[in-house]
């Protein structure tokens, strides 16, 4: 049974349509013009709409048109004794009109335009889901091959002190060499859809501490940490287990744009964290909705201020003013500020005469590898 809309102005059409459909099995509802059927459209969910063409505006074109939009999964069938070809024939290629019946029509023809429209749209409805359960295997077998051997890496970009340009630590930035998952992002992406973070969050990990083996005793290690990680404090201890010898020099990065106050169970992930002398970040500081919660409530020992806000800065003073009170704020609370995705000496300049402790961008090396083979500029 099919719950369908019939709009047209002929009483005696709809009267028949009803009669004819209900006799059929199927739920019936009827509007006697078009704004009364976007109305009804609006306000309750059908699998068929039986439409005239030839209505005061909006007429049966112009509602199987915004009917398309409100409802996709409708069908959507045209009725008329006197159709405009073209114009039913562009709105066709459109997808506004899924079937056209000519008046006068027969029991028998409206009942087979409503049964095989509706079939054709299961049909498609069922290859569709089958295309997505297809995809989606292929790709969790992607992801699968992604956390064997050493397709995920890490690269490591400097961050330097904002006086000297010393070398204070690197950020670790994950990297794929998967044909298809090749980027960090859509990495991330396939994980959250197959519920495997903490599979990935196992492999930053294991990279990390092998970094950590051949990194100067001086350098810092900054891990970006996924909001969904801290879900599960047990695991959140056991990851980091192995980064334990070298907790003092590892801080890991939470973005203000994670929703992470949202997680009830957060504060146990963090302060069994901290508890074993890992240091924190707050990420991506401006570029989110909650930047004040989440600073009040995680207690960094540093921040990152984003891009958008140092590009260009010495061209806006409302950047600069807005960096000036991050600096005083960052000194009031003991929190190093970091400033993130210098580019030019210009934004270098303003930044560091503004007092921020500690730069990070393509001015002072791109991600790589090999921290060797960064540059820190004279």
């Amino acid at each position: 049974m099919a719950r369908i809309l019939i709009v047209d102005d002929d009483s005696d059409v709809r009267r028949m349509l009803r009669l004819v459909l209900q006799r059929s099995g199927h739920e019936i509802d009827e509007a006697e013009d078009g704004a009364e059927g976007l109305r009804k459209a609006t306000a309750e969910t059908y699998d068929a709409a039986v439409v005239d063409y030839q209505m005061p505006p909006p007429d049966g074109l112009e509602l199987l048109g915004q009917l398309r939009d409100l409802q996709p999964r409708c069908v959507r069938i045209l009725t008329s004794g006197a159709l405009d070809l073209p114009v039913v024939m562009q709105a066709i290629n459109r997808g506004e009109v899924s079937r056209v019946v000519a008046k006068p029509f027969s029991r028998q023809a409206i009942l087979e335009a409503i049964d095989d429209a509706v079939a054709a749209r299961a049909r498609l409805e069922e290859l569709c889901i089958g295309a997505r359960s297809d995809t989606f295997g292929v790709q969790r077998r992607q992801l699968e091959e992604c956390l064997s051997g050493q397709v995920l890496t890490l690269a490591l970009q400097p961050i330097v002190t904002a006086s000297d340009r010393r070398v204070y630590g690197y950020e670790a930035l994950m990297r794929s060499s998967h044909p298809v998952l090749d980027s960090p992002t859509r990495v991330i992406a396939a994980a959250e859809a197959h519920a495997m973070l903490d599979r990935v969050a196992d492999r930053v990990a294991q990279c990390a501490a092998a970094v950590l083996k051949t990194l100067p005793e001086s350098a810092n290690l900054f891990i970006n940490v996924h909001p969904g990680e801290l879900a599960d404090a047990e695991a959140v201890r056991f990851r980091y287990e192995q980064l334990r010898p070298w907790a003092r020099r590892v801080v890991l990065e939470i973005t203000e744009r994670s929703y992470v106050l949202e997680n009830n169970t957060w504060r146990d992930a963090v302060d069994s964290l901290i508890g074993a002398g890992f240091r924190v970040a707050v990420d991506d500081l401006g570029s989110g909705y909650n930047s004040l919660s989440v600073l009040a409530a995680l207690r960094p020992q540093f921040m990152k201020v984003d891009r958008s806000i140092v590009e260009q800065i010495e061209r806006d003073d409302r950047k600069q003013r807005l960096v000036e009170l991050l600096v005083l704020f960052a000194k009031a609370t003991g929190t190093q500020l970091v400033v993130e995705g210098i580019e030019t000496e210009e934004e270098a300049a303003v930044v560091k005469r503004m007092g921020a402790d500690l730069l990070q961008g393509f001015l002072y090396g791109k991600p790589t590898p090999n921290p060797s083979s960064t540059r820190t500029p004279p």
